[in-house]
């Protein structure tokens, strides 16, 4: 009996490729690059599961170019964005992600983010590798405490919540926005719930932990800039497009916030002549907030869960479109 075929868009670890490979036809993309559009198109008729990147955009093209066979598309990440949800529900298509398990790890990426712009951190390593070494002066290199100030957490799930817990330990004031307020939550993590108008204007630091969907798309913008304190320095580890790039930009040329630490763009890769990379008081970083050793072991393997559910011909044990059974 013929096994079914999977694809796999890069090489997610041989550790967890190694249970894949005794019960499917796997092929794996080879190189750190991911497949193009047109290598995609290619490999779907015929598959029975897709494993997944962010990078990679299965469009509802890609998904109805598929044949019958394909039963599932599993993402090793949370967001799945990328992905046309509708398109594979429509085709009874289960799509997997891997949620829960980057939640600490991304936070504490938020809070390097946050340390390093506050504390400007890149700045001053970079003056030193080009032998600048001013003397200690009361004005050198010098930024805003981070103990004690106002957060603004926007997006109040498991990243969100665990960035909170990290605030507590600086004793800073934290206020958080959500579309659904979580009462339950405030006086245990001792938190606030404010109106995101609000949040933003009274925060001395904006963190985003938001889903990227139609109603989250550029959901900061200028207005939303402007509503903020020219001290306020933004934070983004969600996604890129939860942020309007045009207006970011405006923001910091203007000086309507202080500094931005970014681990996530709209479009991504950054393109080499933003004006951004020339800005000192941004930190970037490549999309690489769940990017510790064990975190991405882990999502490697529950990526691969929901492809051997799916093999057995059972319901993903992580499922974003559970309406499909």
């Amino acid at each position: 009996m013929r096994k079914a075929a999977v694809f796999v868009t890069r090489d997610i670890g041989e550790k967890a490729l190694a249970r894949l490979r005794p019960v499917v036809d796997l092929e794996v993309w080879p190189g750190d690059y991911p497949p193009p559009r047109s290598v995609i198109l290619e490999k779907v008729p015929g598959l029975f599961g897709l494993l997944t990147l962010l990078t990679d955009p299965i469009d509802a093209e890609v998904i109805n170019s598929a044949g019958p066979e394909l039963k599932v598309i599993s993402q090793m990440a949370v967001g799945v964005d990328n992905i046309d949800v509708k398109a594979a529900t429509a085709r009874g298509i289960p799509v997997g992600n891997t949620p829960g398990v980057l939640t600490e790890t991304t936070a504490d990426m938020a809070w390097a983010l946050l340390m390093a712009v506050a504390r400007r951190v890149v700045e001053a390593d970079q003056q030193v590798r080009q032998g600048i070494w001013k003397p200690w002066g009361p004005d050198v290199l010098t930024g805003p405490d981070i103990h004690g100030s106002t957060i603004g957490i926007i997006g109040f799930g498991r990243i969100g919540q665990a960035v909170a817990r990290r605030a507590r330990g600086f004793n800073m004031k934290i206020l958080y926005f959500d579309p659904q307020r979580q009462i339950d939550l405030e006086e245990s993590l001792g938190v606030e719930y404010a109106p995101l108008n609000d949040l933003l204007s009274q925060s001395d630091f904006i963190s985003l932990h938001t889903f990227l969907n139609a109603s989250t798309r550029h959901m900061i913008s200028k207005q939303q800039f402007e509503c903020m304190k020219p001290s306020a320095i933004l934070i983004n580890t969600s996604r890129g497009g939860v942020v309007d790039p045009a207006a970011l930009t405006w923001a910091l040329q203007e000086k309507k916030i202080a500094g931005a630490g970014l681990d996530v763009y709209d479009p991504e890769p950054i393109q080499k002549d933003n004006p951004i990379l020339g800005m000192s008081n941004v930190v970037i970083t490549p999309h690489i907030a769940s990017a510790s050793i064990e975190t991405r072991r882990k999502m490697a393997l529950m990526a691969v869960e929901n492809v051997l559910a799916a093999v057995l011909g059972k319901k993903l044990p992580y499922c974003v479109n559970p309406e499909v059974y």
